[in-house]
């Protein structure tokens, strides 16, 4: 069953402070609220983060990283995945310059994506049968790279379905292309660890973002393929009720993942 807010907020006051295993950076401002205010604002924003994540993770505190005081909505493992995905998207709409390609990368590419969600199986596999250990930045890492490879998956079938000319390239696609995508997998996993915990509450914020981010780019090839949507935007305005669409279904998605754990924990 869930925590009740009070008790939420007390264990994770505990852990953070107690535990020097967890990832933590608390952010500092010249004139803190306080009172009832800033208890409310830091209690609606500490349920939100909760609320988001709590159909798809386990969201234990030694397993995640907080950031502004708040834990992050998902696990370490998890937010590599969401942010990988999301920033894997902006690399690949940087590399494309326009062209909206809709072909899948040539094979070589096809295996790296395929070593790096081995790496993240692996991972996950030999450390839940207790043959290693693992860290949480092995498991940021491994996440990270695997939101990528998806990300460059999914980035030609949303081209393929929503667009009425799209283009025949791919990307990444040549030696170079494909060693910047690999140069800004390598800036991203910079910016998730090292960057985004210096933001405090942001790095939640832009976490849960990604994660709407992520089911809304998956569920849009979906919904591209109805006949009332296949091929039929011009421009990126075209596409706004297919996207708004795919939003709405991220948002029963996450809901309804939220009610199976919460219905699978009241059997327990």
């Amino acid at each position: 069953m869930w925590l009740s807010l009070v008790e939420r907020c007390v264990r994770d006051a505990e852990v953070v402070g107690s535990n020097p295993a967890i990832p933590t950076i608390i952010a500092t401002f010249d004139r803190p609220a306080s009172g009832l205010s800033a208890y409310s604002g830091r209690a609606v924003l500490d349920r939100l983060f909760e609320m988001i994540g709590y159909g798809l993770c386990h969201q234990l505190p030694d397993r995640s990283f907080f950031a502004g005081g708040y834990q992050l909505p998902v696990c370490a493992r998890d937010t590599g995945i969401y942010l990988g995905f999301a920033l894997g998207l902006i690399a690949l709409w940087i590399l494309a310059r326009g062209t909206r390609p809709s072909e899948l990368p040539r094979w070589p590419v096809l295996v790296v994506i395929g070593l790096f969600v081995a790496a993240m199986g692996v991972d996950g596999v030999t450390s839940y049968s207790g043959m290693r250990a693992t860290t949480n930045e092995i498991r940021l890492i491994t996440g990270i790279i695997t939101g990528w490879a998806m990300s460059t998956l999914t980035f030609p079938m949303i081209n393929s379905q929503i667009w009425i000319a799209p283009g025949q390239g791919r990307v990444p696609d040549g030696r170079w292309q494909v060693l910047r995508w690999l140069a800004m997998l390598a800036v991203a996993y910079g910016v998730a660890r090292w960057v985004m915990p210096l933001t405090g509450v942001l790095y939640p914020l832009v976490l849960s973002l990604s994660i709407l981010v992520t089911f809304s780019a998956i569920n849009l090839v979906f919904v591209g393929l109805m006949p009332v949507f296949e091929r039929r935007a011009r421009r990126a305005r075209d596409a706004w009720l297919p996207a708004l669409i795919a939003i709405v279904m991220t948002l029963i998605e996450l809901a309804g993942a939220g009610w199976l754990r919460t219905f699978a924990e009241s059997l327990i």
